[in-house]
């Protein structure tokens, strides 16, 4: 049996059932629900094919062409579909272990989510073939265009932001996890983004999503809190590398309060070189060239020397003279308002993680009473 859902209502279910996306290969790249599965029914090629009939000839042919390409996957289909069942019960299995209650076996999944791009033909055939042989299904009403504007939707509703800011090297993300350690909500927006927001911020890290995806998956983070209770986010440009934060969100962001850690210039000189020291020459090299306008010639062919040296020190302090620059005038633009300094006489991020917290527990909480 199937069901066609909202899409409220399709990422409730998505919380203890699996998704399947039969999108093509390419369509799911560029952006999907965090956490589906992509069992196409065409490839990339293959959609193409279907869409040029479509369009040069008929529905009727287009959908001809379909079932002639889909058609001989059916096994295939199923065979991948029998897999997540699998899994299905094996975290079932181990979620009931873990709860001391009684282990039952079920061959299938209850229920399996399905969507396409618009909520047609792929999804409703696929539910359709699911259905003949003992599933039962959701399919998702106008697809992931839906989807989609249920995320760039999100970001215009009322959150209440903190920001924590601090010059480059401050340690900002580690003291950002340690206040969540503390029971606090925070959204970790450059691991999202896969970078950390500099010029040297994708070396060791992941490629960067799709800025889709990224929006899905900021929209799923700030999904799992409470808006109820205040946020916490770290003092980013809109842009992270090569994705963006959503217009609504960074707007957002530039009205927040931010309480800003001072950390002494030589710690964070230590940070960097603790962060980026095992990395090649030859990255570090590239990541200063991309700074080239902004640090002037002059400095960067004294970093580079420096960096040809071995003085990793001495190139992190070089660098700062541009990013520290920079930062200040971001918060001079706004005349320093609504940002709060919070004095750090070391890197240690646990500890300046409290301070942090007690700034906003106590001095912020009588000045926004």
């Amino acid at each position: 049996m199937n069901s066609p859902l909202q899409i409220r209502e399709f990422l409730q279910q998505a919380q203890k059932c699996p998704v399947i996306d039969v999108r093509s290969p390419g369509e799911f790249d560029q952006g999907h629900i965090p956490g589906a599965i992509n069992i196409p029914l065409f490839d990339n090629e293959e959609r193409a094919k279907v869409g040029t009939a479509y369009v040069q000839k008929s529905k009727e042919e287009a959908i001809r062409i379909g079932y002639e390409i889909a058609n001989p996957k059916i096994d295939l289909f199923l065979s991948k579909v029998e897999k997540i069942a699998a899994a299905e019960q094996a975290n079932k299995r181990t979620s009931e272990q873990a709860n001391d209650e009684p282990l039952t076996i079920n061959h299938k999944p209850l229920t399996v989510l399905i969507h396409c791009w618009r909520g047609g033909m792929r999804s409703s055939k696929f539910a359709q073939l699911l259905n003949e042989n003992g599933y039962n299904t959701y399919t998702l009403v106008r697809g992931y265009k839906a989807y989609r504007n249920f995320v760039l939707q999100s970001f215009n509703r009322n959150a209440d932001i903190l920001v924590v800011g601090g010059e480059t090297g401050s340690g900002k993300t580690e003291i950002l996890k340690h206040i969540a350690a503390q029971g606090e909500q925070v959204i970790d927006l450059e691991a999202l983004a896969n970078h950390k927001g500099s010029a040297f911020g994708s070396l060791g890290e992941a490629p960067q999503p799709t800025n889709e995806q990224f929006e899905n998956a900021l929209c799923a983070a700030f999904g799992k809190l409470d808006p109820a209770r205040k946020i916490w986010l770290e003092d980013e440009s809109r842009s992270i590398g090569k994705v963006q934060l959503p217009a609504a969100l960074w707007a957002r962001m530039k009205e927040a309060l931010i309480l800003r850690v001072s950390v002494p210039k030589s710690s964070r000189i230590e940070r960097l070189v603790a962060d980026y020291g095992n990395f090649s020459k030859e990255e570090l090299s590239s990541c200063v060239l991309k700074i080239h306008q902004r640090l002037g010639g002059q400095h960067v062919n004294r970093a580079l020397e420096e960096l040809e040296k071995g003085d990793l020190h001495e190139v992190a302090d070089i660098t700062l003279t541009y990013y520290d620059k920079a930062y200040n005038y971001n918060h001079e633009k706004r005349s320093m308002k609504d940002v709060f300094f919070i004095e750090c006489d070391s890197a240690d991020a646990k500890l300046n993680a409290g301070k942090v917290l007690e700034y906003a527990n106590t001095k912020l909480k009588k000045n926004y009473a």
